[in-house]
């Protein structure tokens, strides 16, 4: 072998050892690769339970085409599945009832709209077609009682899923109040229609004595509600008659129908009817609707009738 070659050989073997030092004597260098082990880490999505805000409406209303303007945090306030006014009503809410009365009262052209909002996973016991036009109607009577003239209020109901309660159940302000301006003079010939329609078609109620309440249907509801309109708008007031069959003597059998009355009548004013605009009486057998010879003529002359007059 010549030098030359050696020289070389010397070389080359200088650089392998070299390289191996380097590469045994220095962790971080990627010289000699270790077998990769790929670890797949899985990620646990844990989704959290979704929380509804609470929803609080204040009291907000104001006349476009006037000078009246109210906006109060507070509210009328309800519990869930439910009508009736929570007696917690604020002294800001009072004060812009009394502001709205001084002006409506001054201006009786004007017209307040109340809207009542009510949920669909809720429970409507009241007498009106829906929970919010039964809200709208305890809120009317409210304001009726403080001075403002019925005939100068508008109530309905909407469907509204977007108003959640808190954790006791309590909605604050499911409710939407707005102002309208009428025409002098005018006359609202369709709902003077369905009064008409009323007397012609009254509410015939029949339950047994001793029955603690009464289920009406979705047309007698419907009823309940334009009656409620007729009396605020045309001041009439609600008649409740009380009949019976001629089983027993005259003079038990109008006790009777005056129960039956009375039985009616209480149940309309439980469902937010002011008690001044109902008047209950007794017709007991003296004018039946169908043969008393009979157990079928005799179950229907046993009836109470709801009309206005």
């Amino acid at each position: 072998m010549s030098k030359k070659t050696s020289y070389l050989l010397g070389i080359l073997l200088t650089i392998i050892i070299g390289t191996l030092l380097y590469c045994y004597l220095c962790d971080d260098c990627y010289c000699c690769p270790e077998d990769e082990v790929t670890t797949e880490e899985t990620n646990t999505i844990v989704a959290e339970p979704k929380v509804n805000q609470v929803t609080r409406n204040g009291f907000s209303l104001t006349d476009d085409t006037g000078d009246f303007n109210i906006k109060i945090n507070d509210n009328f306030n309800f519990k869930t599945s439910n009508f009736s006014i929570l007696d917690t009503i604020s002294p800001k809410v009072t004060e812009g009832v009394t502001k709205l009365k001084d002006y409506l009262l001054a201006n009786p052209l004007k017209t307040v709209d109340i809207t009542g909002y009510y949920k669909s996973d809720e429970t409507n016991n009241s007498a009106f077609p829906s929970l919010g036009l039964a809200r709208a109607n305890s809120v009317k009577n409210y304001l009726v009682s403080q001075g403002i003239p019925a005939k100068q209020i508008n109530t309905k109901g909407q469907l509204n899923d977007d108003i959640n309660p808190d954790d006791s159940g309590t909605l604050f302000g499911p409710l939407e109040f707005g102002m309208l301006t009428s025409e002098e003079g005018a006359v609202d010939e369709t709902l003077v229609a369905v009064c008409d329609d009323i007397r012609k078609n009254p509410i015939v109620l029949y339950f047994n004595t001793g029955q603690a309440q009464i289920n009406l249907t979705k047309d007698q509801r419907t009823k309940i509600a334009n009656i409620s309109r007729c009396v605020d708008k045309l001041g009439v007031k609600i008649q409740v008659v009380g009949h019976t069959d001629n089983s027993g003597s005259v003079t038990t059998n109008m006790r009777l129908g005056q129960e039956r009355a009375d039985f009616a009548k209480d149940y309309l004013v439980r469902n937010g009817i002011l008690e001044t605009n109902i008047e209950a009486s007794s017709k007991g057998p003296n004018d039946p609707i169908a043969d008393n010879n009979t157990k079928e003529g005799q179950a229907k002359n046993r009836r109470t009738v709801i009309t206005i007059n």
